[in-house]
C-alpha cells in the first residue's frame, strides 16, 4: 500500500502495551531512499528525546483508524538508547540502537536493508553480518525538511518537493510529489528517486536528469489519483524507465 509522509503524520503509534504518541515525521538515507526510522511525537512522555522506531518494528498502518502498531513495548522504548532531540543521528547512536533492539544494521551488506532483501521483525531469523561485508556511510535525511526543496530539471528549474509517496510493506520513499504551478499553470507529478542526480542539501535543491518540457507533460497526479501499478507502469513508460518491481526479490516465504 502507498500513502503519503504528511498524511501519515498525527497518526497514533500503539505498542503492545498501551499508546505512546504520534507520527512527527521521518528519516530516510539518501542513497537508497528508504525510511530507517519513524519518529515519535511523545508529547510528555520521554520529553527531550527522540523516539525513533525502525521498520522493522512496525507491523501494520490502519488508514481507518489512523494508527500504526509497534512490536515493542513501552519499557522497551523507554530503556532504549537516549537521543538528545536536538542532536543528530550518527553513527554510534545507530550501532547502539540496533544492538540493543537484536536488529541487522542496514548500511552492511548488498541489500537495501543490508544482510537481507526484506524486512525482518522476527528475531530469530536474524543474522550477524559476516566478516568484510560491504559498508556503506548512511545520511540520514528528515522528509519535513526536505519538503520545499526545488526541482531543477537538465534545463531549468520546474517546481518543489510538496510530498512523499511511501510503501508501507518495504518503507522505501517510492516516488516524489512535485508541485509545478509556480512554473506555470502547472500540476502534480510524481518524480522517482532513481531518476534523480544528485540533492545540493546546502542550496535546498534536487537535481534530475529530466527536461522540464518531460516533467511538464508527465502523467499528472491528483488528490483522486489512485496509485495502480497499472499508473505506475503508465508514468514509467512515458520516461522510458524501467519500473523499480522489474528487480524487486521475490519472497519465497513469509517474513514475521
Amino acid at each position: 500500500m502507498f500513502i503519503k509522509a504528511k498524511a501519515l503524520k498525527g497518526y497514533q503509534l500503539h505498542c503492545l502495551d498501551g499508546g505512546i504518541g504520534r507520527v512527527e515525521e521521518f528519516y530516510f538515507d539518501d542513497l537508497h531512499w528508504t525510511i530507517r526510522y519513524l519518529v515519535a511525537d511523545t508529547g510528555r512522555w520521554l520529553r527531550g528525546r527522540q523516539i525513533l522506531i525502525s521498520p522493522n518494528a512496525l507491523r501494520g498502518v490502519n488508514i481507518v483508524e489512523q494508527s500504526i502498531t509497534i512490536n515493542l513495548t513501552t519499557s522497551q522504548i523507554e530503556e532504549s538508547p537516549s537521543l538528545d532531540s536536538d542532536k543528530p543521528v550518527s553513527r554510534q547512536f545507530e550501532e547502539a540502537y540496533h544492538g540493543y533492539y537484536g536488529w541487522p544494521v542496514y548500511w552492511s551488506g548488498t541489500y537495501e536493508r543490508g544482510t537481507y532483501p526484506f524486512i525482518m521483525r522476527s528475531r530469530m531469523r536474524m543474522q550477524s553480518p559476516t566478516h568484510g561485508e560491504k559498508e556503506w556511510d548512511p545520511h540520514l535525511r528528515s522528509t519535513r525538511d526536505m519538503t520545499g526543496h526545488h526541482i531543477q530539471a537538465s534545463d531549468g528549474e520546474i517546481g518543489h518537493t510538496e510530498d512523499f509517496i511511501i510503501d508501507d510493506e518495504t518503507w522505501a520513499v517510492r516516488y516524489l510529489i512535485v508541485d509545478t504551478r509556480n512554473w506555470w499553470p502547472g500540476k502534480h507529478v510524481l518524480v522517482s528517486p532513481e531518476w534523480i542526480e544528485r540533492v545540493s542539501w546546502s542550496a535546498s535543491k534536487v537535481f534530475v536528469n529530466l527536461s522540464r518540457s518531460a516533467i511538464q507533460g508527465s502523467p499528472e497526479y491528483t488528490e483522486d489519483s489512485l496509485l495502480t501499478r497499472e499508473y505506475e507502469a503508465e508514468l514509467h513508460r512515458y520516461y522510458q524507465r524501467e519500473g523499480y518491481w522489474m528487480d524487486t526479490p521475490v519472497a519465497t516465504h513469509h517474513i514475521e
